[in-house]
C-alpha cells in the first residue's frame, strides 16, 4: 500500500516501512524521481550537491538542483564540511524541498581529500554543529535535517556518532551497512540493527537491495523504519511495486517522462542499459549499449519491444 502523507518525518511513523530511493550521483535527478514516485517510492533523494557551490554559484543551483510540483516528498543532499555554508544551502532549498540530508558516507577519494562525505564519521561535534545550525536557521516547520553514514570496524565509534547526532536534533540516520573500505562486500545488517537499538530516532537501512522481498527481509532483521535503494532501483524502477524486473510499461513510462523533461541522451540512455539488463542477451547488449542517439534508441525500442 502506497501512503498519502507528505512530510517525511510523518512517513516514518505510519506503520510502513518507507521506501526510498538514494542519492544517485547523475543518476536521482528529477526525470528518475518522477518515474519511480509512478511505482510505490515513498521519498526521494536527489544526487549529492557540493553545498559551497551551491551557495556561491546561481548556475550551480540550476543546473544541480530542478524540481516541480510533483516531486513531493523531496530530501536534498548536501556534501558540507562547514556549518553555515550548509544551513546557508539549506536555507535555499527550504521552500522546494521537505529537507536535507548531509553526506557522512561518500567514499571516494576526492570527496575524503576535500574534508566530505565519510571523513565526517570521523567528526561526531562537526556533524552536531551542522544539525544544530540548520536547525536555527530554517524557518519552516516540519523540515528535515538527516544524515546519511557508513559503519566504522569499531561500532561503538558509530553509536556514539549516532547518539551524539540524535541529541542535536536529527530527524533520521539512514545507515549503509559497511565500512568506508568496503565496496561490493555483504552488508552488516546486524551492525544497522544495533544502531537502530540504540536511538529513539528512526533508522534507514541501505546496501544491497534488489526485490521488494529483500525489503521484508531487511526490516525483519535490522528492525528500521525505512529501506534505501540505489542500484536496485536502477536495475527496475518498479521494483517497489513488487515486480522482479522492469516491466515494458515502465520503460514505456521512462521514455515518455525523458522526453517530456528534455533529458540529455547519454543520462536517457544509461537508464535504459540499467533497465533492460536482466531482460536482454549479451547480444543485444552490445547492439543496445554502442546506439548513439535518442532517435536510435527509440527506433530499437519500438522494433524490439513495441515501446513507442
Amino acid at each position: 500500500m502506497h501512503c498519502p502523507i507528505r512530510s517525511p518525518v510523518d512517513l516514518f511513523h505510519s506503520g510502513y516501512i518507507v521506501k526510498i530511493c538514494a542519492p544517485m550521483v547523475r543518476y536521482s535527478k528529477l526525470p528518475f524521481r518522477t518515474l519511480v514516485r509512478k511505482y510505490n517510492c515513498d521519498l526521494c533523494y536527489t544526487p549529492m550537491i557540493v553545498a559551497a557551490d551551491f551557495v556561491k554559484s546561481v548556475k550551480a543551483r540550476h543546473s544541480e538542483f530542478t524540481t516541480n510540483k510533483g516531486d513531493r516528498p523531496l530530501i536534498v543532499q548536501f556534501a558540507a564540511k562547514e556549518a553555515q555554508v550548509l544551513a546557508d544551502a539549506a536555507c535555499i532549498v527550504s521552500p522546494f524541498a521537505d529537507g536535507i540530508d548531509l553526506n557522512c558516507g561518500c567514499p571516494q577519494r576526492w570527496a575524503m581529500a576535500e574534508g566530505y562525505g565519510a571523513c565526517l564519521i570521523n567528526k561526531p561535534e562537526v556533524v552536531q554543529e551542522m544539525v544544530r545550525r540548520i536547525r536555527n536557521q530554517v524557518e519552516s516547520p516540519g523540515f528535515s535535517v538527516s544524515i546519511k553514514i557508513r559503519i566504522h570496524n569499531d561500532l561503538k565509534r558509530t553509536v556514539d556518532l549516532c547518539q551524539k547526532a540524535e541529541a542535536a536534533g536529527v530527524s533520521w540516520i539512514t545507515v549503509h551497512g559497511r565500512s568506508v573500505e568496503e565496496r561490493h562486500q555483504p552488508v552488516h545488517y546486524d551492525a544497522i540493527k544495533i544502531i537502530k537499538e540504540s536511538v529513539t530516532i528512526p533508522v534507514v537501512a541501505n546496501g544491497d537491495v534488489k526485490f521488494l522481498k529483500d525489503v521484508e527481509d531487511i526490516h525483519q532483521i535490522t528492525g528500521t523504519d525505512g529501506i534505501m535503494v540505489a542500484r536496485g532501483l536502477l536495475a527496475n524502477p518498479a521494483m517497489f511495486a513488487g515486480y522482479e524486473e522492469t516491466p515494458l510499461q515502465c520503460i514505456q513510462d521512462w521514455v515518455d517522462i525523458a522526453v517530456a523533461h528534455g533529458t540529455p541522451f547519454t543520462c536517457f540512455h544509461h537508464h535504459l542499459m540499467y533497465m533492460l539488463e536482466r531482460i536482454t542477451s549479451k547480444q543485444e547488449k552490445k547492439i543496445f549499449n554502442v546506439l548513439s542517439s535518442t532517435t536510435a534508441v527509440l527506433d530499437y525500442l519500438r522494433n524490439n519491444y513495441g515501446v513507442q
